[in-house]
């Protein structure tokens, strides 16, 4: 679904222009069997969200992949609306990375968008051989027309912060992003902004530490990330690293600001709950400050004394009036006014929900947040085991765009529990048409 023009790409013009886009109709996440009691594939889920379809708030169709165990995770577009002004390219191919098999699967959701079906199987030995990589975790289609996966680690299960590019019509990779010994020592996700010729990735830990759960003696073997990496744009050259320090480790989703003429987002940092807001100097360069703090919860009986909020994913609406974060070990939402780039200002909670709210999707014109509520299977099933039995739900909260506030909508659920092979585990959303964190403007 693109805006009305003549001889236009994929997505939307602006930012601004995408919130007058149309109301999301079907979305995709994918659903994972990976450390369950289920041996069978992880698959590809379409929800329909149509109220006025008489299928509205149930599976439509399930895709599922041709391996076990793969572990999808997060998903990206052959292309966005980076692409909006190439009028030969179409936003028809969804591209779903592996976290722990390493494969990446290419989805048709041209053909028919209510039934994906496979297009494409990337091997983990091309990663590994042509890249020097594994555990592909975020796509991001390019304004050239290529697609940039980051990754996570070595073939070995080492951390290893580098970015695997794919051809966007072919879906072969074609190589590496960075140069030669030039990866991150560790990495995860990553936005850029062409502009002003930057990209900033960020880090979560060595694969083969955070596989099987989290285990805090692994901080402090340093087996986690707490930096930034702030990357030339054109020349691929790491240009700088960003050490938020014990705050800020395990930076997790970042997320510039959508204008593309902005020099600042923000990033959300999972071990400390905090908020990260990074921005350019004066001097040219980059920084970071802490803008959100959410106070850690005494209790006993767990693995720490004090409970982190554990902030997992994190958006801003399209008109970069407001933030979102998901406390995924307190239970809750919130929903901050970032008007003030420096002092967000809480303005709405969630407040707690069945398992724990985590990945988060709004709708274009900000009036509607997904959630669900899995983050990783592995830690999924330390920290909520009766979500690895009962499986994982999605919710819909409606948003007040004009003062701010959330209110879950009672009568939307979709239940992940009651799905025909058992209990799955979803995760992230996607829309068709693109979203507040698929589409980058350039």
């Amino acid at each position: 679904v693109s805006a009305s023009c003549s001889g236009c790409g994929p997505g939307y013009r602006s930012p601004l222009d995408a919130m007058k886009g149309p109301r999301e109709q079907i979305v995709y996440l994918p659903c994972i069997y990976r450390n369950t009691d289920v041996l069978k594939p992880d698959y590809l889920a379409t929800v329909d969200v149509d109220p006025s379809s008489p299928t509205y708030c149930q599976v439509i169709h399930r895709l599922p992949m041709p391996n076990l165990r793969d572990e999808l995770h997060h998903s990206g577009w052959n292309a966005c609306s980076s692409c909006f002004g190439d009028a030969t390219k179409k936003r028809n191919r969804l591209i779903l990375p592996s976290l722990i098999s390493s494969r990446v699967y290419v989805v048709d959701v041209g053909t028919d968008p209510r039934q994906p079906r496979l297009h494409k199987m990337v091997e983990p030995t091309e990663l590994y051989w042509k890249c020097g990589l594994a555990n592909p975790h975020t796509t991001h289609c390019l304004g050239s027309g290529q697609i940039m996966i980051s990754c996570m680690g070595d073939p070995n299960g080492n951390g290893k912060g580098g970015f695997v590019l794919l051809d966007g019509e072919t879906f072969e990779v074609v190589g590496n992003w960075e140069h030669p010994g030039e990866a991150a020592p560790f990495g995860y996700d990553f936005w850029y902004q062409p502009r002003h010729n930057v990209m900033i990735s960020t880090e979560w830990g060595a694969p083969r530490a955070l596989a099987d759960g989290f285990n805090p003696a692994h901080v402090k073997q340093g087996q986690y990330g707490s930096a930034l990496h702030v990357w030339d744009w054109t020349s691929h050259r790491r240009l700088q690293t960003l050490e938020l320090g014990e705050e800020g480790a395990i930076p997790l989703e970042i997320r510039f600001l959508h204008d593309p003429d902005a020099t600042e987002g923000y990033v959300g940092c999972a071990l400390q709950g905090t908020v990260f807001r990074f921005y350019k100097t004066p001097k040219g360069d980059w920084a970071a400050e802490r803008v959100i703090k959410v106070p850690s919860k005494k209790v006993e009986g767990w693995m720490l004394p004090d409970m982190p909020s554990l902030i997992t994913d994190i958006l801003i609406s399209l008109d970069d009036r407001f933030l979102y974060f998901s406390n995924w070990l307190h239970g809750d939402i919130r929903q901050y006014d970032i008007t003030d780039r420096r002092n967000p200002r809480l303005v709405g909670q969630g407040k707690r929900i069945r398992g724990s709210p985590q990945m988060l999707q709004l709708s274009l014109d900000g009036r509607r947040l997904y959630v669900t509520t899995s983050l990783y299977s592995g830690w999924d099933k330390q920290f909520y085991p009766d979500m690895i039995q009962e499986g994982s739900v999605m919710m819909q909260v409606d948003v007040d765009t004009l003062s701010g506030g959330l209110s879950l909508n009672e009568s939307f659920l979709v239940d992940f529990g009651k799905e025909p092979d058992g209990p799955a585990l979803a995760h992230e959303l996607r829309y068709p048409g693109g979203d507040c964190t698929s589409d980058i403007w350039l």
